[in-house]
């Protein structure tokens, strides 16, 4: 079945069951790889994106019930957010794996919080895992990102 998805602000047509894991579509269809594979129960955030705005967990989004929204992935998201220059500054990565997840999680907060307190954070990263442990350069990032902490 063919569906089409608006992506990254482009429109495209894949070739997919209605019921088809985003997260999978994304990765094998369209070959965006910045998306990632964690756990496949929403429970790790790795596979987080946007659906017109809003954090959702790709691997178990059918694509029937994004068809209508504004996709963006990590690479939707683009190089310029203030959140990767944050990222880096704050030297954030160690494994990397979580961390396209991590970031999507931070700009849904950081569009709809703009200049969140510490419990805004923690309720918006809650159910994003870090095996590493970057936690706290995780928040720093965050807050630094909004403006908050240099």
């Amino acid at each position: 079945m063919t569906i089409a998805l608006n992506v990254n602000g482009k429109v495209v047509s894949v070739n997919a069951e209605p019921d088809t894991p985003l997260l999978w579509v994304l990765r094998d269809e369209l070959e965006m790889t910045g998306t990632k594979y964690g756990c496949g129960i929403a429970q790790c955030g790795a596979c987080t994106v946007h659906a017109d705005g809003q954090a959702i967990r790709s691997c178990i989004t059918p694509i029937s019930t994004v068809a209508s929204a504004k996709i963006t992935t990590i690479e939707g998201l683009g190089a310029a957010h203030p959140l990767q220059a944050a990222w880096v500054k704050h030297d954030v990565p160690q494994c990397g794996y979580c961390q396209s997840g991590q970031i999507m999680s931070a700009a849904a907060l950081l569009a709809a919080t703009p200049k969140p307190s510490d419990k805004d954070i923690d309720d918006a990263m809650t159910g994003n895992i870090c095996r590493c442990g970057t936690y706290q350069r995780i928040r720093a990032a965050i807050k630094d990102a909004a403006g908050l902490e240099g």
